[in-house]
């Protein structure tokens, strides 16, 4: 039997390996440790937060009966809020002034400006004084940003079109390119917000910018119609004369032999030519009609204000929750720092 001895080089391999292995094994014993630590502490802390709560038990329920009475004494008497929203369709490049605009109506309710307020909406101040606050934000989803994005791809050249893809554009989506936009007023009256869309919307429309815009618009959409039914009008003349000559041909007498190579073929593929052709004139008119229709406003109201407004409910916006939640968490907080107070004169005795 032979028995070699093992080479120092063998040996020292083993004797690394071991070495790594170990500190292995070490780094996830004290990573193992620390987690369990961590639980640990958590585990202490919530069971002394619980002892502290049970201690304290009796003042505690005492301050939220107080709170809740209080609340609910609030709740009965605080005047109701109305919400009331409407969904609009703004043109011509004006949702940027319909943000402003927007923005200036709430500085003036926030600031209980009555006066300004009633100015600006062409109200009373009575009136003015019920508005107390506006909103407005895009309203998109992920199909209508998909048709802003074909949209505008359409509009690009093709070199372009290759460097741009949905997802980047998804990520950089502005809010303000959505098509809808909701403005929505919180007021005391469930009927202010129904008076004063048609001052909401003429603030917009009495803008000269916007309405240079709509007159050019108006007068491209003619001159488009104009053009499309002129090439209407010259491809049924054609259609009309290819007939015609169709007809003729046919009335012909046969002489001798006719050999006819495709002759035939082509007059069908001109007259098929011209009613495709027909067909997209005919699909331009209608995509003009519903352009026309889409702008005919600078402001198109999808969805107008209701005639009276939602009330505004709910536990997390009444009293009978807010005040005990805010009275007892107030409570924990002197009693602890009253506890953590007792405790470091303790620890400073010992």
């Amino acid at each position: 039997m032979n028995n070699q001895p093992q080479s120092p080089q063998s040996s020292s391999e083993e004797i690394d390996l071991g070495q790594l292995f170990q500190l292995i094994g070490n780094a996830f014993k004290k990573l193992f440790n620390f987690i369990s630590n961590i639980f640990k502490g958590v585990f202490d802390l919530l069971i002394t937060l619980l002892f502290f709560i049970q201690k304290q038990f009796i003042k505690l329920t005492i301050v939220g009966i107080i709170g809740l009475a209080i609340g609910i004494y609030l709740d009965m008497n605080k005047e109701p809020k109305y919400i009331s929203s409407m969904v609009i369709e703004p043109n011509f490049n004006s949702v940027q002034q319909l943000y402003n605009n927007v923005s200036f109506y709430n500085e003036l309710a926030e600031a209980e400006d009555s006066t300004a307020l009633a100015e600006a909406l062409d109200i009373s101040s009575k009136e003015a004084i019920t508005i107390k606050k506006f909103e407005v934000e895009s309203y998109s989803d992920d199909n209508q940003k998909v048709l802003l994005f074909d949209k505008f791809v359409r509009s690009l050249d093709t070199t372009t079109q290759r460097a741009i893809d949905i997802e980047s554009y998804l990520k950089n989506f502005n809010s303000l390119d959505a098509r809808f936009h909701t403005v929505s007023v919180t007021a005391t009256s469930n009927s202010i917000a129904k008076k004063i869309q048609n001052p909401i919307i003429n603030s917009i429309d009495r803008n000269e910018y916007f309405n240079l815009q709509k007159q050019t618009s108006d007068k491209n959409i003619e001159f488009q119609e104009v053009i499309y039914n002129k090439q209407l009008s010259e491809i049924d003349s054609l259609q009309k004369l290819y007939k015609t000559v169709l007809i003729k041909q046919a009335d012909k007498p046969m002489q001798g032999t006719n050999i006819n190579l495709g002759g035939e073929g082509k007059s069908e593929n001109k007259e098929l030519a011209i009613i495709n052709e027909r067909d997209l004139l005919k699909q331009s008119l209608v995509e003009l009609n519903e352009e026309r229709a889409n702008k005919s406003s600078i402001l198109n109201v999808i969805s107008a204000f209701p005639r009276k407004g939602v009330e505004i409910k709910g536990l997390f916006k009444s009293y009978k929750f807010l005040i005990p939640l805010f009275l007892i968490g107030m409570t924990l907080l002197i009693l602890s720092l009253q506890s953590l107070n007792n405790y470091l004169k303790t620890h400073i005795k010992k």
